[in-house]
């Protein structure tokens, strides 16, 4: 019971600490490596909390993050999104163009 308190309280500072921290910005304005640094963010944090309340663990999780199987999961996954994310820039471009000549008319 005391271990799942603690954990609780470490999740509910982790996440106090790093909602205030995100800037705002309009979706047309992130930077593609901005979005693919999210989740390493995240991670990041996660893993300094999990360090101050159970250093065993913590180091557990870096084992496992650091085997051949979860580096290549992960590469796979920054490949994807990298290629995700520049799909996405080109339909922003897109709505942009057809806003523009479209509706406004220039």
């Amino acid at each position: 019971m005391l271990q799942s308190r603690a954990l609780v309280i470490a999740l509910i500072l982790l996440l106090s600490t790093t909602l205030p921290e995100v800037q705002s910005k309009s979706i047309f304005e992130k930077d593609r490596r901005d979005l693919l640094a999210i989740p390493e963010t995240i991670a990041s944090y996660f893993s300094e909390a999990v360090n101050k309340v159970y250093p065993k663990v913590s180091q557990f999780l870096l084992d496992t993050v650091q085997s051949p199987t979860v580096i290549a999961a992960r590469q796979r996954i920054a490949k994807e999104a990298n290629k995700v994310s520049i799909m996405f820039e080109q339909l922003i471009e897109k709505i942009k163009n057809l806003w523009y000549t479209g509706i406004l008319g220039y």
